[in-house]
């Protein structure tokens, strides 16, 4: 066996008692008010106990389980329940954390996981080799509709019990990308018998070995999380040993970014996310709000150009869509500071990102001269491009859970310059349900919905090129979600992703990704903008982190102030 990692430190606990069901009286943590930020600083000490509230504006989840398709939204909340068999540092590393040590074959189609002895899901049932083959069963099983998590465990052929402890996986072929995949909140471990009870009850309250467990989900309002007493197994870049210092979580769904912030300022909730730059820009003004950047990896936000239909089918026009954007007066203007500019697929925490900033010039000129050559050498009476009487129209659905005030307000600015040469940008705001059908797979092989769009996905590692722009990445997963929304099909770039999956070697996996990031690049796929945003702002609580994930916060070591 080529590689081994070891567990620093022992983990080992007794029987685990179930969610509780009922409702609890919740208690918030007095904070004073005033000052720049709405509120001075919290003069006491941190304390035990208590209710954390956090308010998110994602959408809010149709089912709790991440297995069952697989967006942000339940990646936020499962890392309060649900742990992965892997984590990450701070620096990218793979870390222990429920499976202890792996060995990977020379041929790299045998893993060999040693799991963390004693450990038990929150219902009693223990955590061993049985489990872990229910949940990678669960993933590849077509109805649970999974999409990230279904990708990420294509290549495991099969799942080998060995012992309670060891558990093997068989390859159909090499993954070097398996445990950065194994190490994200849509593959984490649930138990199997919470499983067994079917979707329906599962999405309610997926049973894991997190420090909290749904207590009770309230739709539209909230989801109680009670603290695990006999949590025991805190991953990577976590101090507190055991169980959280918390005894519940108030997950509170605000999707208006206003309400949110005057909540935080008033000391109504201790958490938020997704604020807007200026509520970013007036934390850190003051002292009494934290701010917390937390970068996704994988890949950046950006605009994805579909290639597969008219007007992008042609390289021609999606330059001149690229050049007559012009994006980086409106990035600097709307984010005020808190965002820089991407020119990379990748995020800039990825190390294999790979960045050229000569493709994305603004040259209104240029662009007028692509479309010509194009044959979009005509303007109607609106002063828009047609060709053969058809309007060089781009539809771009916009989903309003996953872009904030200031991204829409880009995106509209994009729409107004591009018009410049003739595009006519069609912006449509959805929110995430209809987003998802408007991004759907047609039917009878018809055109797709939309000619643009700014998809995030967000996956461990450069792996994510693989799931963007393989060209099997056009069909869709179980869920229907199909993750090649440029619908780049490049045989010679597949084959590069094949290749640089294989293979182990940092400095050739370097070498691979870097062409195939120039290959998108340069074939105008995508209009790169700035790293997945994630932002958290704290006031009246200490020690929340993000995971070296997929950047998730974890409350863990959290502890209100009196």
């Amino acid at each position: 066996m080529a590689e081994t990692r070891l567990l620093p430190r022992s983990h080992r606990r007794g029987p685990r008692l179930a969610a509780a069901a009922a409702a609890v009286t919740l208690t918030l943590a007095g904070c004073s008010s005033g000052g720049d930020n709405g509120g001075a600083t919290a003069t006491g000490e941190p304390v035990d106990g208590g209710t954390l509230v956090y308010a998110t504006g994602d959408a809010e989840p149709t089912c709790l389980d991440p297995h069952v398709g697989g967006n942000y939204p339940q990646a936020l909340i499962s890392t309060q329940y649900l742990e992965p068999l892997v984590g990450r540092d701070a620096d990218g590393e793979i870390q222990p954390w429920l499976a202890t040590d792996w060995e990977v074959s020379d041929d790299g189609l045998t893993w060999d996981l040693t799991l963390a002895d004693g450990i038990t899901f929150t219902d009693g049932t223990p955590l061993d080799a049985e489990a872990v083959k229910a949940n990678i069963e669960h993933l590849q099983d077509p109805n649970t509709a999974s999409s990230t998590g279904w990708l990420a465990v294509q290549k495991i052929a099969e799942v080998e019990p060995v012992e309670d402890t060891h558990v093997r996986f068989h390859l159909s072929e090499p993954d070097s990308a398996l445990l950065e995949s194994l190490s994200m909140q849509w593959t984490a471990i649930q138990s199997p018998a919470g499983i067994a009870r079917g979707m329906e009850e599962n999405c309610a309250a997926p049973i894991g070995t997190g420090p909290f467990v749904v207590a009770e989900w309230v739709p539209q309002q909230h989801v109680l999380l009670e603290r695990n007493e006999d949590y025991a197994t805190p991953g990577p870049q976590v101090e507190n040993d055991g169980p959280a210092h918390l005894e519940r979580i108030e997950w509170r769904f605000i999707p208006d970014p206003a309400t949110r912030w005057a909540a935080l300022q008033s000391g109504e909730v201790h958490v938020i996310d997704n604020p807007e730059p200026e509520a970013i820009v007036s934390a850190e003004a003051g002292s009494a709000i934290t701010h917390i950047d937390a970068p996704r990896p994988g890949s950046v936000n950006r605009i994805e150009l579909n290639s597969s239909q008219p007007p992008f089918d042609d390289l021609r026009v999606r330059q001149a869509f690229i050049w007559s954007a012009d994006v980086d007066p409106g990035i600097e203007t709307l984010y005020q500071g808190v965002t820089t500019r991407s020119h990379s697929p990748l995020s800039s925490v990825e190390p294999f990102a790979y960045s050229d900033p000569s493709l994305f010039v603004t040259d209104l000129d240029g662009a007028a001269r692509l479309l010509d050559e194009a044959g979009w050498d005509e303007v109607d009476d609106a002063g828009y491009r047609v060709r053969d009487g058809e309007r060089l129209t781009v539809r771009f659905p916009v989903s309003t859970n996953q872009s904030v005030a200031a991204e829409q307000a880009l995106f509209e600015q994009i729409q107004a310059n591009t018009r410049r040469v003739g595009f006519e940008v069609v912006l449509t705001p959805l929110d995430l349900s209809a987003w998802y059908g408007a991004l759907a797979a047609p039917e009878d092989g018809g055109e797709n919905d939309y000619e643009a769009v700014s998809a995030p996905y967000t996956k461990v590692g450069p792996d994510v090129l693989r799931i963007l722009y393989h060209s099997a990445s056009t069909e869709p997963a179980p869920s229907g979600y199909f993750a090649n929304l440029a619908q780049v099909t490049d045989p010679e770039l597949d084959a590069l992703l094949e290749e640089a999956a294989r293979i182990t070697d940092p400095e050739q996996r370097a070498e691979l990704y870097t062409e195939v990031q120039r290959r998108v690049l340069e074939g105008y796929y995508i209009l790169p903008l700035y790293d997945q945003q994630n932002h958290f702002l704290t006031r009246g609580v200490t020690g929340v982190r993000t995971l070296g994930t997929v950047s998730t916060p974890t409350f863990v070591d959290a502890r209100l102030t009196s």
